[in-house]
């Protein structure tokens, strides 16, 4: 005698899963990317990016002294480096609202314009860290601690590319090009990856079916 078929359990009388239309899967797949933390940092990173752009196009180059305080800070502390060694500074015509040049007296020293001030870095510094997961806290004081250092470090580049233009002005463009361009940015990087490192939670939060060791 033939054994009845339970519907239940007969794969041919399940209803057919339907698979999603092509516009579905494509929305299903834009939706888990948004949560991807990664998608999250460029998509924030590159808005930001492009706010500060428009800001400092439109608003901050034209209608403020942003860079003229930045160069004119930065020339005053050259000179203040080479009265501490010894060198002697030179005198140079300047612009009406800040001082730009700064040298060894008796050579025509450098020009600090305002794509070699620093403000466009410490912008997409900043841009980073706070589209990087970490504490808001740890970044109040890790955003200018670190702007200031890298601050430091173009002051310390303009002293010394002074002082080659004096001594070895063949070099000059050379080590402004690339010697100067590798280091503030390989100090850069490592700003970020200390960032990695500091903004960690202290105790990460152990999964709820890890039982601890004894």
């Amino acid at each position: 005698m033939p054994t009845p078929q339970n519907p239940e359990r007969d794969p041919s009388s399940r209803p057919a899963k339907e698979s999603p239309d092509p516009l579905t899967a494509l929305k299903n797949t834009l939706s888990d990317l948004r949560k991807a933390p990664t998608f999250r940092f460029f998509g924030l990173a590159f808005l930001a990016y492009i706010v500060w752009s428009v800001a400092y196009e439109q608003a901050l180059k034209p209608h403020t002294s942003l860079d003229e305080l930045v160069i004119e800070h930065m020339v005053s502390s050259t000179e203040s480096a080479f009265r501490a060694v010894g060198w002697p500074v030179g005198t140079y015509p300047q612009p009406t609202t800040h001082r730009d040049r700064v040298g060894v007296a008796g050579h025509t020293g450098v020009q600090i314009g305002a794509p070699c001030d620093g403000v466009a870095l410490f912008a997409l510094f900043a841009i980073f860290i706070l589209a990087f997961p970490g504490p808001l806290l740890r970044k109040a004081w890790f955003i200018p601690a670190s702007i200031g250092l890298l601050h430091l470090a173009n002051i310390a580049r303009v002293v010394i590319l002074a002082r080659i233009q004096a001594t070895s002005p063949e070099w000059l463009e050379f080590n402004h090009d690339y010697t100067f361009t590798v280091l503030i940015y390989g100090l850069v990087f490592a700003l970020w990856y200390l960032w990695t490192v500091l903004g960690r939670p202290a105790n990460p939060t152990a999964p709820d079916n890890q039982t601890p060791a004894a």
